[in-house]
Parts: C-alpha cells; structure tokens; sequence
C-alpha cells in the first residue's frame, strides 16, 4: 500500500516538474499525504528523521480558484509538518516521550484547525471532522496513507512557516 502511494506520488512529482511546475489536480497529490498519520511509538524516528523527504505544498501548486479542500489539507500537512520539527529539533520537548507527546498535541491541533477551516465553507466537511473526540482521531488515523511517515525517494521539501503558531503544553503529557 505504502509503496503503491509513494509510486503514484513520485509519478505525479516527474510529471509537475515536466509541466513547469503546475499541477492539474491537487486532489490526486494529496492521496499520498493527508491525512497526516498519528504520530506513535511505532512512527516516531521517521517522524523526526525523515521530515525533508515528505511533500509540503506551496502556494504555487494550487490554483487561485477552486481545489479549496486540497488547498485546506495542503495547508494542515504544511503546518504539521513544520510543528513536528519544533517538536523534534526545535528545543520544545527533550527526550523521545516529551517529543511524542509534542507531536501527537501537533498532529491534533494540525487537524484541530483543519476541521475549523473545513466547517468555515459552503462545503461538505470531511468526514472525519464530524466526529467528536477520540473517534476523529481515529478516523483521521485510519485514513493515512503513510502511517509509517516514509519520505518520498529524492524529494526535498522545501522550507515552508506554519501560518499559525504552534505552542506545546507540556502539562498535557500522560
């Protein structure tokens, strides 16, 4: 499955580079990245190793009318990703059960803010926002395409700021 995913991803990345950089539908790129999988015990090296070698999705790959959805979820994977690097690099949170606790609060606010965003259109809501609780976790955790947060083979991601800042309550460590 995992590698199924990382073809087509790696197929559509060859085709956008042939095609200067556009994209013809953002829908089919998000498939191989959100939602985000839920950071683990299981995950967490490639969480933190492995975070240049996973898609961010710039401005310029969606275009400036229509694909909101993917351009919402693009976002979500843009700011979790940067926030996992705070939580891995940045000084937040020492040791790996800090840095998993820091993730897993990244990943729920990523998705937190992802459902406000998505309850904020004249669209349809994704699915798993209408849960409430634990049962949106899960249903965000069973939709991941990438569970174990593999990079892409020869992808570089580039260097994208979360647009919302992320501040970690150690307090909330179980």
């Amino acid at each position: 499955m995992v590698w199924k995913s990382t073809l087509v991803t790696t197929l559509i990345l060859h085709l956008i580079s042939l095609a200067g950089g556009l994209i013809v539908d953002p829908n089919k790129l998000m498939e191989s990245s959100f939602p985000p999988a839920r950071p683990s015990v299981n995950n967490l090296n490639a969480v933190c190793l492995y975070g240049n070698g996973r898609l961010r999705y710039p401005a310029v790959c969606f275009p400036s009318s229509s694909y909101a959805y993917a351009h919402r979820a693009g976002n979500a994977v843009n700011r979790l990703e940067a926030w996992l690097g705070q939580c891995c690099y940045g000084g937040l949170a020492v040791g790996n059960g800090q840095i998993l606790c820091c993730a897993k609060q990244a990943w729920e606010t990523a998705l937190s803010y992802f459902c406000i965003e998505e309850y904020s259109t004249m669209t349809l809501v994704h699915e798993c926002c209408e849960k409430k609780g634990e049962e949106r976790w899960n249903c965000f955790e069973r939709r991941a395409p990438n569970p174990s947060y593999q990079p892409l083979c020869g992808y570089i991601a580039p260097m994208i700021p979360p647009d919302i800042v992320f501040n970690w309550d150690p307090n909330t460590c179980y």
